[in-house]
């Protein structure tokens, strides 16, 4: 067995896609998923294919701006689906794809711990922020 360089070996994990190494392209990937709007976006979409203005009231505090640069991003990355339907006015619906679909288990997951553990999460912060104010 050959031994590699340590450049040939970052090549190499690069291209087995370790998210540890800078250079990786999941790390864009996990950037984005961890944008707070995907993962509402993406629960929104989980109840069903929805208009636009159907997510803007759904997801509480998101600028149209947002929205639609987070629908696109999730259309790019082949998450969602973007359905335009020809009629008076134009219609628009977003949907899930079934790449998306993988991922919702997941990100609902993070969405109910959050919901879950908010208080523990709350009290651990007071306790910290109270001993940083104290030293």
């Amino acid at each position: 067995m050959a031994t590699r360089s340590a450049t040939q070996r970052r090549q190499q994990a690069k291209r087995d896609y370790d998210a540890f190494l800078a250079e990786c392209p999941t790390r864009e990937l996990l950037e984005t998923l961890s944008d707070k709007w995907m993962g509402l976006v993406l629960g929104a979409l989980a109840e069903a294919p929805k208009r636009h203005s159907e997510l803007a009231r759904r997801i509480a505090g998101v600028s149209q701006k947002m929205l639609t640069q987070t629908l696109r991003t999730l259309e790019r990355d082949g998450l969602v689906t973007r359905t335009v339907t020809p009629s008076v006015p134009v219609r628009v619906d977003y949907e899930l794809t079934a790449l998306g679909r993988t991922l919702l288990p997941v990100m609902l997951g993070i969405k109910d711990w959050a919901e879950a553990h908010m208080n523990e999460v709350d009290a651990a912060r007071r306790i910290y922020d109270k001993a940083r104010a104290a030293s």
